[in-house]
């Protein structure tokens, strides 16, 4: 039975973890380190100090790996590790079918607001055409600040112009889904699809 009765204009989501495997996250690191011979606590230590910056857009890619990992030589290349992060990213294949089957049948406008550096999300867009269904993307590393920053959140219902009560907002980290809903926005705490598709339908959004 469908529990709402406002019709929802606007789906805004998290990336990572929703749509797509994290970017880059400890699990990556650990791999990373398990191929290259790195010292992982070393990795994660540099990680640390770093990756927030990057996140912010205030760091290239290869200033952070400068900082973490090409700090002294290395018996591999730059490319070769970089193509190693970006081969991490997976998709979320029925999340994705998911909103997009949602936006076309109910012409909803769709954004991302995700925390990430700026060639990895450049590459996960492209890789991934996730233009195909996403209308625009407030990324930590375009506005400069990150969540849990509400700001992310406001310039994603600026832009949209959207009804925060009208609005859905799902990730799969509750302190992020809290912010929203102090915004107003409906949050949906993503714990894995089919509870998600549940939420949804029971908003009036079935695909």
């Amino acid at each position: 039975m469908t529990l709402m009765t406002t019709r929802i204009t606007h789906l805004f989501l998290d990336i990572g973890g929703v749509l797509l495997t994290n970017g880059w996250d400890r699990r990556a690191r650990r791999d990373a380190a398990q191929k290259f011979a790195l010292d992982l606590d070393d990795l994660n230590d540099r990680h640390k100090m770093s990756f927030d910056t990057y996140e912010q857009g205030k760091l290239s890619l290869d200033t952070y790996l400068s900082q973490v990992v090409f700090y002294q030589e290395r018996p591999f290349t730059r490319e070769a590790f970089k193509e190693f992060m970006f081969a991490q990213s997976q998709p979320k294949v029925d999340m994705i079918n998911l909103v997009s089957a949602l936006k076309w049948k109910y012409r909803l406008r769709v954004a991302a607001i995700s925390n990430e550096g700026r060639e990895l999300t450049i590459h996960r867009i492209k890789k991934f055409t996730m233009t195909a269904f996403i209308d625009f993307f407030v990324s930590s590393c375009f506005v400069h600040f990150r969540k849990p920053d509400a700001d992310m959140y406001r310039i994603a219902l600026d832009i949209s112009q959207a009804d925060p009560a009208r609005s859905v907002y799902i990730d799969d980290r509750a302190l992020f889904v809290e912010i929203a809903r102090s915004l107003g926005l409906i949050g949906i705490l993503h714990q894995g699809f089919d509870s998600t598709r549940q939420t949804l339908r029971d908003l009036g959004l079935e695909e």
